[in-house]
């Protein structure tokens, strides 16, 4: 009996070290990835990248409207509002190829006219709608043969888009990127690692999901996810099995690096490409010469350097009181098929002024078959008007931060007759993904029935010009020449 103590004391031991090691264990790093099913606001709000191919026959998908009644009925939003702003009048949409600006009160057939401006909505009211006028759809009139359209780079001429936030006074859903911090993932040889996983955490979990773009870049906006603003975050990549680890710190004036123990493994590039189109009414122009340079654009990708494999998709959306909501073609390396459900989309509806962009953002990143690893995920986004911020459901900044994790960039194009929410709203989607902000231009920049130039009503500056297809074809050839 004299053990006795002694194996009291053992056992005791034992146990104490039973729980002391998984509190050690606690310390490593702990992430979440978007791989499985979200199940709570504090894990990514959209699923990672899968689709091994785009082998699949052109269908469409199709979103009805909803009843009148149940326009602007508002669901529970996790971020606010940006501040009320004064309300701006807004600029009346543009008259088809005409020879003058349409007055505000004109009645024109298969356009959309601006309504005055109302006083913004708070986060939790409902703005009303002016009641959608009656449309007759008529043939559209012969497109110019040169529609020219000039870009912008927000993310490389930061300051001056601060600076554009700062004196546009819009409603819009906010989110802060006046401090970002731009991650570089590098192989073992020093060149950029596309498309890894990123995720950032606070301390206190707080979290935001990327994927590098095909240079290996991200541009992270701690102030966009964080409102306790943490001194500090964990930054991992994973890539091929392959993981590592930094730390970002505010205020540091370097790029966050992180190295990945891996080699370049060449293949060929994979492109993914979704056009993202406003199909009402005053979109007819845009939509007809999308139809007629869509061969010369696909022609002039597949003969890039890269000779990517392409896949195209598309997602076209009105309004809730329209034929459809959205009407959506899966990914698909079927390009004739494309052509044809590319033809067979029509301008008709709208009534107001905004439209729900809201509900074709989430179907186009939530719901298009995007390829897994490797590939290049590319949006370009074609509209006239903003999106209604006083329906419920998902709103377009949710998107964007999901675009951000699955690796997709948006073009923004804005259309004739965009105003200044428009172009507000569109160059946020842009800038934040990794995108840049394309814009139709004129010779007179206030009379789309000028003809081309090199003018625009939209407050940029220092910008190229040249035909939209030649510049669709010339941003993607960018983005894929980093591939190595």
């Amino acid at each position: 009996m004299a053990t006795l103590p002694f194996m009291k004391r053992a056992i005791a031991a034992l146990v104490c070290t039973n729980l002391v090691l998984p509190v050690q264990a606690d310390r490593t790093p702990r992430v979440i990835w978007p791989d499985p099913q979200p199940a709570a606001p504090t894990t990514p709000n959209f699923h990672a990248p899968s689709a091994t191919s785009c082998d699949r026959p052109v269908a469409a998908r199709i979103i009805p409207n909803q009843p009148a009644q149940q326009v602007g009925v508002l669901e529970a939003r996790p971020m606010p509002y940006a501040p009320p702003m004064p309300a701006v009048e807004a600029p009346s949409a543009r008259a088809k190829l005409a020879a003058a600006p349409v007055a505000r009160d004109e009645a024109v057939a298969g356009s959309r006219v601006a309504p005055p401006a109302v006083a913004v909505a708070p986060a939790h009211g409902y703005a009303p709608q002016p009641a959608p006028q009656t449309q007759t759809q008529t043939q559209t009139q012969p497109l110019a043969e040169t529609v020219t359209a000039g870009v912008v780079d927000d993310n490389a001429n930061f300051g001056e888009y601060l600076a554009f936030r700062a004196r546009t006074q819009v409603e819009h859903r906010e989110r802060d990127v006046r401090e970002r911090y731009l991650l570089e993932v590098k192989d073992s040889n020093g060149h950029g690692v596309p498309d890894a996983e990123v995720a950032v955490r606070s301390a206190a979990g707080a979290a935001m999901w990327a994927r590098t773009d095909t240079a290996g870049h991200a541009w992270l906006h701690p102030d966009a996810f964080d409102t306790a603003h943490a001194g500090s975050y964990q930054v991992l990549a994973r890539k091929a099995g392959q993981q590592g680890m930094a730390t970002l710190s505010r205020g540091q004036k370097s790029a966050v690096e992180l190295r990945l123990d891996m080699a370049p493994a060449p293949a060929q590039a994979r492109l993914d490409l979704v056009f993202m189109v406003d199909a009402t009414g005053s979109m007819g122009d845009e939509i007809d010469k999308l139809k007629s340079s869509m061969q010369a654009i696909v022609r002039q990708i597949s003969q890039l350097p890269s000779h990517p494999d392409l896949c195209l998709g598309l997602v076209a959306y009105r309004d809730r009181v329209d034929e459809f909501l959205v009407k959506s073609h899966d990914l698909s390396n079927d390009l004739p098929g494309f052509q044809r459900a590319l033809n067979g989309l029509v301008a008709d509806g709208g009534g107001d002024y905004p439209e729900d962009m809201n509900a074709a953002f989430k179907e186009t990143v939530q719901n298009i078959s995007w390829r897994n690893e490797g590939a290049t995920r590319l949006v370009i986004l074609v509209a006239d008007a903003p999106p209604h911020l006083d329906y419920g459901g998902t709103q377009y900044d949710e998107s964007m931060v999901a675009a951000l994790g699955k690796g997709i960039k948006v073009f923004s194009v804005g259309a004739s007759g965009l105003d200044k929410q428009g172009e507000y709203i569109q160059r946020q989607i842009a800038q934040y993904t990794g995108g840049r902000f394309v814009f139709l231009t004129y010779k007179d920049a206030r009379n789309p029935g000028s003809g081309p130039g090199r003018e625009t009503v939209h407050d940029v500056q220092n910008y190229s010009v040249e035909t939209l297809d030649k510049l669709v074809v010339r941003l993607v050839s960018q983005e894929l020449a980093a591939l190595k």
